[in-house]
């Protein structure tokens, strides 16, 4: 889980590198070069079990829109309003959600200490954002784009479950080609829309060229793989808690990539991340 929050964090920060192009477009492009990557490798696979994802269609497919096709869009849609950090912090709350959706639905159960690491992992990502100053929250711009992140979070925790319930119904290879191959199908003619309006984009740019071909890698394929075993073997609870790592390694990205300070209260926040990682992964009830 570690790896799949460096790669994710690097899709927030990509993300908004090339935000010059359109949020449909750059979740098109992503998804279309993972499909022709995994294509070759995972084809044989997914024709085989093509009678498996039929008679399982309907929650792949839910599985499909929350998870690949509309999650990461949302993210690319909010970074045009808002900033990489109010993206981080506010998928924080994807593991508050996971938790009641899966208290609900799936009756999975959390002990008290669980419940403590959720709150203290909350705790720090939001200290890290406010810089220790959590009063300061309330000064926060909300804006669009912030309201456009409620969408991401919605999509990820369904997603989450939905893993836990039916991934391991099929071959992860296959399920990810295909799950592609659906959401450049489904994406195709939003982005053909933001073509016609803004015009063709231009992916020849070196920040361009290179965002995609990071996302349509990262984010897309190996993140995604290492996520649905996580959730298989963590649980979709424990696993998203991993998520509020996400403002630490935004914020030391940004330091790295964008030339920022990282001050000693973010330091501290980090810490209360991990510590909150670590009470609910690690201690049982």
């Amino acid at each position: 889980m570690i790896l799949v929050v460096i790669f994710y964090s690097g899709n927030i920060l990509t993300g908004k590198a090339i935000n010059d192009l359109p949020p449909f477009t750059i979740a098109f492009f992503r998804l279309l070069l993972a499909f022709l990557l995994l294509l070759p490798i995972a084809y044989s696979s997914a024709w085989k079990n093509r009678q498996l994802f039929w008679e399982w269609r309907k929650p792949f497919f839910w599985m499909t829109l929350s998870g690949v096709t509309f999650f990461n869009t949302f993210i690319y849609g909010s970074l045009q309003f808002t900033t990489a950090t109010n993206v981080a912090v506010l998928e924080t709350v994807i593991p508050a959600v996971t938790i009641v959706l899966a208290a609900m639905v799936i009756k999975e159960r959390l002990g008290k200490w669980q419940w403590a690491g959720v709150g203290l992992s909350l705790f720090g990502a939001l200290w890290v954002v406010a810089d220790g100053r959590l009063l300061g929250l309330a000064q926060i711009s909300w804006n669009p784009g912030d309201a456009i992140m409620i969408g991401a979070i919605v999509s990820w925790s369904v997603y989450s479950l939905l893993v836990k319930s039916y991934m391991h119904l099929f071959p992860a290879l296959a399920a990810l080609l295909v799950m592609n191959a659906v959401s450049v199908l489904v994406l195709l003619p939003f982005a053909a829309g933001e073509w016609l309006f803004l015009g063709l984009p231009d992916l020849t740019s070196g920040p361009a060229l290179t965002g995609i071909l990071y996302l349509g890698i990262f984010p897309s394929v190996v993140a995604l793989l290492l996520f649905n075993r996580a959730v298989h073997l963590l649980g979709a609870s424990r696993a998203s808690v991993f998520l509020n790592l996400l403002p630490v390694f935004t914020i030391a990205g940004a330091a790295v990539w964008l030339g920022e300070d990282i001050s000693i209260r973010q330091m501290a926040g980090a810490g209360f991340v991990m510590a909150g990682v670590y009470l609910t992964t690690h201690l049982k009830r």
